[in-house]
């Protein structure tokens, strides 16, 4: 992979950052693994069994609720009432054989300086088994999920709000590190330095930095701080 991060040496915008935010899914691993299929599989069967409708009607729903919503979760539970705890234990129950650890990646968000969390639209105890999958269990101060800030997902920037005021996140001493560039809008509207985390770049306003190699970033970071 190839860093092709904007500005070229990212390192001087984030000399004041203390406070890192990483989201999880494609993120904190390489999205080729496929792992979201899963859950997305687990989600169109949930909406066809609790709607009952057939399975092109629900992934057609599922996908509808994801980009008016933020998730198919927001989605449900706006337009009909489901129990946010069940669903997320359903559809979340999954393998993660597929999953491998990345030592580069320990090593770099290891030696980053200060306060370190994940936050996911999927749940908290979703995210521990994932780092615990990738090898990088107890890097983080904190892990939370779309349940801890009251089912409101990101990109709402009160999701936001509620999590950092939560964590103890400073945003204008933050950075975000996020696969979904609308999820990447309230935080830089906040004062956090973005950093997409992607195969592809976007060109948004909103996004500071763009990454493939998400271990190579940081460490690239790092070695101009310290």
């Amino acid at each position: 992979m190839t860093d092709t991060s904007f500005p070229a040496d990212p390192a001087p915008d984030f000399a004041h950052v203390t406070d890192w935010v990483f989201d999880l899914d494609n993120t904190l691993y390489p999205p080729g693994v496929r792992l979201f299929d899963q859950i997305e599989l687990r989600m169109t069967d949930y909406v066809m069994r609790t709607l009952r409708v057939g399975r092109t009607e629900a992934d057609r729903l599922r996908r509808h609720y994801w980009q008016l919503y933020g998730t198919t979760l927001a989605g449900l539970m706006a337009e009909n009432d489901i129990d946010p705890e069940a669903y997320m234990a359903e559809v979340h129950d999954i393998s993660f054989d597929a999953l491998t650890p990345d030592p580069a990646l320990h090593d770099a968000i290891a030696d980053l300086p200060g306060r370190k969390i994940v936050f996911t639209n999927g749940s908290a105890p979703y995210a521990s088994r994932v780092l615990e999958a990738r090898g990088l269990s107890g890097l983080f101060d904190g892990l939370y999920g779309v349940e801890n800030a009251n089912y409101r997902p990101k990109p709402e920037r009160i999701a936001f709000e509620t999590v950092f005021g939560k964590a103890g996140i400073r945003p204008r001493q933050a950075a975000m590190f996020e696969d979904d560039p609308r999820n990447l809008a309230a935080p830089h509207a906040m004062g956090m330095r973005t950093v997409h985390v992607a195969p592809t770049p976007v060109d948004a306003p909103h996004i500071g930095h763009h990454t493939d190699d998400l271990a190579r970033f940081l460490t690239r970071i790092k070695a101009r701080q310290g």
